[in-house]
């Protein structure tokens, strides 16, 4: 029995946990990567995995997003482009599942296409150039609340705006390697300002 529970507690030691299971850190941030595995997100029509400590999104068109739903929260992470040029991704939050025959959904994203790095697609008063550096590590902190969001890349304010809609959706990354290029992502970690859901819990 002895070295049965011996074997237990080596084989829990060498699993990693669940990103999301994580306590807080003293700030109140949760990472949503442990950089080892891609537990607590799920992979959608595309190619991901992680490497040297960072998720990377390989081939294909689709979506790499969080388990759990959120709603007001604060997410840092960073992301830095592997194609020289003519790269495109984008960062997706509060964010429904792609419809039927769509890789990505339909909003929210903030851009990751060369020019247009940290601009909100779709919106014409989150439009920002010139604020990240092509093939350098990046550094993004987006905080949601209500129907606000506001944006900072690289420790500088891009834009904040209203009529955020709806209430709660995914974290996700928009994969379009044919086109875009390879992304990795790294440090990513949220601070949830109310509480995650997890889709189907209590059904």
């Amino acid at each position: 029995m002895r070295l049965m529970l011996c074997c237990l507690a080596l084989l829990a030691l060498a699993v990693p946990a669940f990103a999301e299971d994580a306590k807080p850190d003293a700030e109140g941030f949760i990472s949503l990567f442990d950089g080892k595995t891609l537990n607590g997100w799920t992979v959608t029509t595309c190619k991901a995995d992680v490497e040297n400590g960072c998720i990377v999104i390989l081939e294909g068109k689709g979506f790499v997003r969080s388990d759990k739903i959120y709603g007001d929260f604060v997410l840092e992470l960073d992301w830095k482009n592997r194609k020289e040029k003519d790269y495109d991704s984008g960062v997706y939050f509060r964010s429904a599942l792609p419809r039927k025959n769509n890789a990505w959904p339909d909003r929210y994203q903030i851009n990751l296409k060369q020019g247009e790095e940290g601009s909100l697609v779709g919106n014409k008063n989150a439009k920002v150039t010139g604020m990240a550096k092509g093939g350098e590590w990046n550094h993004m902190r987006l905080t949601v609340k209500g129907d606000t969001a506001a944006l900072e890349m690289n420790g500088k304010q891009a834009w904040t705006v209203e009529n955020i809609q709806p209430e709660q959706g995914y974290i996700g990354l928009q994969v379009e390697t044919p086109n875009g290029g390879q992304f990795e992502f790294k440090n990513i970690r949220i601070k949830p300002l109310t509480p995650p859901v997890t889709p189907g819990a209590g059904k």
